[in-house]
């Protein structure tokens, strides 16, 4: 008798791709597939203000190589039960940043990896920019 796989769901935007998506896409792993819900552009620029570095066919393909991750579906920049039932997932993995309104046993909240974070890895970048223009 085959055993029914529950499937899991990690809303990202990967602006800039790090180590601690590795972690919550590893983690998440834990608790069935993954499937990504990868924040459309216009979405970024919504709500972050800018367009990422890359587009999300370049993210998503990014994405998909990952062994972790068993699928990537275009997404709004805020998930709700909506979309969830709709690709008929049962849990949404989160890092503790979430902002994301649902129902609590439909959530899990992870600690984010500190220390690191798409708009760090920007902001360093930035200034070793202007470092080197100094010079």
């Amino acid at each position: 008798m085959s055993r029914k796989v529950r499937k899991v769901m990690v809303d990202m935007s990967v602006t800039l791709f790090h180590y601690g998506h590795v972690r919550i896409l590893r983690k998440a792993s834990k608790y069935g597939k993954v499937i990504v819900a990868l924040t459309k552009d216009k979405e970024i620029k919504k709500f972050k203000g800018y367009f990422s570095e890359m587009n999300y066919l370049q993210r998503k393909e990014m994405l998909e190589s990952i062994c972790y991750v068993h699928k990537v579906v275009p997404s709004n920049f805020m998930i709700n039960d909506k979309f969830l039932k709709k690709h008929k997932v049962g849990l949404l993995v989160h890092g503790n940043d979430n902002k994301n309104k649902l129902n609590k046993k439909k959530i899990l909240i992870l600690k984010r990896t500190s220390g690191i974070s798409s708009d760090l890895l920007r902001k360093k970048s930035l200034n070793i920019i202007k470092n080197v223009n100094k010079r």
